[in-house]
């Protein structure tokens, strides 16, 4: 009787495991990290159709990782809390330290990182007294949900556009979702074209704000 039930709690604790199991889910969860989403703007982020994103989105909420409510004709999710965040870093930390697989694909995706200056969390705090100017290089949804105090709200699509404002001889700071997001490296190499110093920030917003560091809300 108590190896039934044992088997039976394994099994249940498998769920999370199985509702990560889908490359497309583990994206959900990476944007829903920045903020809540309903399903049509997550469906655009991971390219897939609405249909599949809610059959995607049902099988997180079966599993406890995410929570919805409704605004309006709009489903709206979120994630279930910070453990869902906490486990989902972990998650890409044991992939890359143990998967073979994991460092040639982010080299594909996220190019040679040899040329780009990163900085730490605690740096950019002192940064940010010393007129550093702050790009969060994120859909203007995520901004708009929480952002570094002070940063600059470049969504990818604006980047090459938004160039000339930065003034010869200003350091930026470019963040965006976190470690394994592209749009700061692609925003510090633009940058660096024209011939400004620009860095990216070593992680991404979620890791900021779990720290405990300050977070503006709003369109700034």
């Amino acid at each position: 009787m108590a190896a039934e039930a044992k088997s039976v709690l394994f099994d249940q604790f498998a769920l999370v495991g199985k509702a990560l199991s889908s490359g497309r889910r583990t994206e959900l969860v990476d944007v829903l990290a920045q903020g809540e989403r309903s399903v049509e703007a997550l469906a655009e982020q991971i390219g897939q159709s609405v249909a599949n994103t809610s059959q995607h989105l049902q099988v997180l909420a079966r599993s406890g990782l995410v929570a919805s409510q409704r605004d309006g004709n709009r489903v709206v999710y979120r994630l279930a809390g910070e453990q869902v965040e906490v486990l989902w870093e972990m998650l890409r930390a044991v992939a890359a330290d143990n998967i073979a697989g994991v460092r040639p694909a982010a080299d594909r995706y996220l190019g040679d990182r040899g040329e780009i200056e990163q900085v730490s969390r605690d740096d950019l705090v002192r940064r940010l007294g010393e007129g550093v100017v702050v790009w969060d290089v994120r859909p203007r949804a995520e901004f708009e949900a929480g952002h570094v105090p002070g940063a600059v709200s470049v969504p990818p699509e604006e980047v090459q556009r938004r160039l000339a404002e930065v003034p010869e001889g200003v350091e930026v700071v470019a963040y965006c979702r976190g470690r394994f997001c592209v749009f700061a490296d692609e925003a510090v190499r633009a940058l660096a074209a024209r011939e400004r110093r620009a860095m990216r920030l070593e992680d991404g917003f979620p890791e900021w704000r779990r720290a405990g560091l300050p977070v503006a809300v709003g369109a700034g």
